[in-house]
């Protein structure tokens, strides 16, 4: 059993409380996941710069100092090409005005032991073992700037309690998902995946998902046909939200085994697993309240 909590802000005006309002989300499903909790945030400005791309490296004690891994991708990155490497609670950021596969190899030279929880332009993930309303805490949660964040809270089930293991999982740029119930057959998705040049850096059968879907987009796939596709060849029971740098999208397997709930109003949309992490939510009693349909993707944009 896991949580999710995921909020899309239309409303430019509330876009400063998200930071606010997925925690208070996130405090109704800690029961569903005591183990690890996970965030993804996108477009703070404190954590993402305009024109930059940014790394979220799980963990904020690093093999190497934050000083030195800055100090060697000056001669790893191209010329001109500055870097900056700052710690944000539990994660280690790194940002350049480079692609995110560029920096990504750099700083797996720099660092090789270094895991990669996250990359883009707009997005930022922080994840780490812990109560959930700590590990936000340690991050900055409360009061953070965002357009649109997902949020999760695991209780571990088929892999060990470790960083690596707790969602979002952010396996191309600016592309999260989260993931509450198990797939079946991953391991067979996994080898295929792999026949066709997928790399994978965990065990974990949600890593299966979010390589599925990446791969799927790569090949041409707008969001909502990816996830059509997920669903024929992935067995399972399963709530998924995945988002994008600029889209929300959600799914039930075919028999809706995994709980879900949906309201949207004027100025956002939310999911949760339940219904008492949305109750505070600015004009709640307006709210379009829905439990969505088997095996049907519901997609929202920005």
């Amino acid at each position: 059993m896991c949580g999710i909590a995921a909020l899309q802000v239309r409303n430019p005006e509330l876009r400063p409380q998200l930071g606010t309002l997925l925690s208070t989300m996130l405090c109704e499903i800690v029961d569903r996941g005591p183990d690890s909790a996970g965030m993804a945030i996108y477009d703070n400005p404190k954590l993402n710069s305009t024109g930059q791309s940014t790394l979220s490296l799980l963990g904020a004690d690093l093999a190497i100092t934050s000083a030195d891994i800055d100090r060697l991708l000056e001669h790893l990155l191209p010329e001109g090409a500055a870097s900056t490497v700052r710690v944000v609670g539990d994660t280690t950021l790194v940002s350049s005005e480079v692609p995110a596969a560029e920096l990504a190899a750099a700083v797996a030279q720099a660092s090789p032991g270094a895991v990669v929880a996250g990359r883009g332009e707009r997005v930022t993930v922080m994840k780490s073992v812990g109560h959930p309303m700590e590990v936000a805490a340690r991050h900055g949660l409360d009061g953070m700037y965002g357009t649109q964040a997902v949020s999760h809270t695991r209780m571990a089930t088929e892999s060990a309690v470790t960083a690596g293991g707790s969602h979002p999982f952010s396996v191309a740029d600016d592309l999260c998902l989260v993931h509450n119930g198990s797939f079946s057959n991953h391991a067979s998705v996994r080898r295929e995946l792999k026949r066709l040049g997928v790399e994978f850096d965990s065990e974990n059968d949600t890593e299966v998902g979010a390589r599925y879907i990446a791969h799927r987009l790569e090949q041409g796939d707008d969001l909502e046909t990816a996830l059509v596709n997920l669903g024929q060849v992935l067995d399972g029971f399963y709530t998924l939200v995945v988002t994008t740098a600029d889209s929300m999208a959600v799914v039930r397997d075919p028999i809706a085994c995994k709980p879900a709930i949906i309201a949207e109003t004027d100025d956002w949309v939310a999911m949760a697993s339940e219904f008492r992490a949305l109750a505070e939510l600015p004009g709640i009693e307006n709210a379009r309240i829905f439990e969505p349909e088997p095996g049907k993707v519901y997609t929202w944009s920005l």
